[in-house]
């Protein structure tokens, strides 16, 4: 009976949340169920015998012309029962005109709540380093000389907070997160000319399910909520299929933007592989072949505790 109503909470959330979304916000993973560090500090495991190190690279709309591309790179570490900690690096790049590195620190401080649900708590600060490079870039209009606001190139650092909460088990999750909490405007008032590009506030909001069909076979139906002032909400909702806790499958829908194929196998204990393809089904479909974004997961037992710790398998 626990069961079932928690399954007619996580569908009511789903249900809800896509009846207001149609758009999508950055940053833009389609494996974000493996990539949550990247948006909430407070991403937690509860698994203190393992350091949890993966990495994503995503190429978007392949065929367009200054399409952007983003690699991450994220390191956790359950210090202690209470206590985690992480390391996250992101790269966006558009038309390797426009470049963004953001450089991470996370702590997270694990509550028990219940007798098999946690809710941790998590900060993360850390830099964002903007960088604008108009060398060799052309106009239609006759050359960056016909317009000033590209007479000069563009380097910033502006410093940034984030807060996040997110309650799991080792069945479900719930995640809510403002990774970056401070606003930022990129470009202003440049040679004169005022021309902006400001950075607001995001929050994201994630959950997923594990369900078991039998001893080989499991259901791990997940979304993802993300909004920014100014935008409509958007919505990812994925379903995979877990076989014998090795090989997934699935499929996912971002409303008004993308159908994916998602799929990953771990070829090791310690190391998994996935890959994503995302068939735009927007006007950009007829300028672009779609969206690639390759995933690693690598987990290294940690020699700061007992070797026979027994841990839950990790589904998310």
């Amino acid at each position: 009976m626990k069961n079932i109503y928690t399954t007619y909470i996580f569908l009511a959330v789903a249900i809800c949340a896509a009846w207001k979304s149609t758009a999508q916000q950055d940053p833009q993973f389609t494996q974000y169920m493996y990539n949550q560090n990247i948006i909430n500090p407070a991403y937690a495991t509860g698994n203190k015998s393992e350091v949890n190190i993966g990495a994503l690279y995503r190429t978007q709309w392949v065929g367009l012309e200054g399409a952007p591309k983003t690699a991450s790179l994220f390191v956790h570490y359950p210090v202690s029962e209470r206590v985690e900690l992480g390391l996250s690096f992101t790269n966006d790049d558009i038309g390797n005109v426009v470049t963004e590195n953001n450089i991470y620190a996370d702590f997270a401080y694990v509550l028990p709540i219940s007798e098999q649900g946690k809710l941790s708590l998590g900060i993360k600060a850390g830099v964002t380093l903007f960088d604008a490079n108009f060398n060799g870039f052309n106009l239609q209009s006759g050359g960056v000389d016909t317009d000033v606001a590209f007479n000069e190139n563009v380097t910033e650092t502006f410093p940034n907070v984030g807060l996040g909460a997110f309650y799991f088990t080792d069945q479900y999750y719930v995640g809510l997160s403002a990774p970056n909490l401070l606003t930022t405007k990129h470009l202003e008032n440049e040679n004169g000319i005022q021309s902006t590009g400001v950075q607001d506030i995001h929050f994201f909001l994630t959950s997923g399910y594990v369900f078991d069909i039998n001893k080989d076979l499991k259901f791990k139906p997940a979304f993802m909520v993300k909004g920014v002032k100014g935008s409509p909400l958007s919505l990812d909702l994925t379903a995979n299929i877990l076989f014998n806790e090795k090989f997934e499958a699935g499929l996912a829908y971002r409303f008004g933007d993308a159908l994916s194929g998602l799929v990953n196998y771990r070829v090791a204990p310690n190391l998994r592989i996935g890959y994503a393809y995302d068939y735009t089904v927007n006007n950009l479909g007829n300028y672009n072949t779609g969206s690639h974004e390759i995933m690693l997961l690598f987990n290294v037992k940690s020699k700061f505790w007992k070797s026979g710790y027994d841990r839950s398998p990790r589904f998310f």
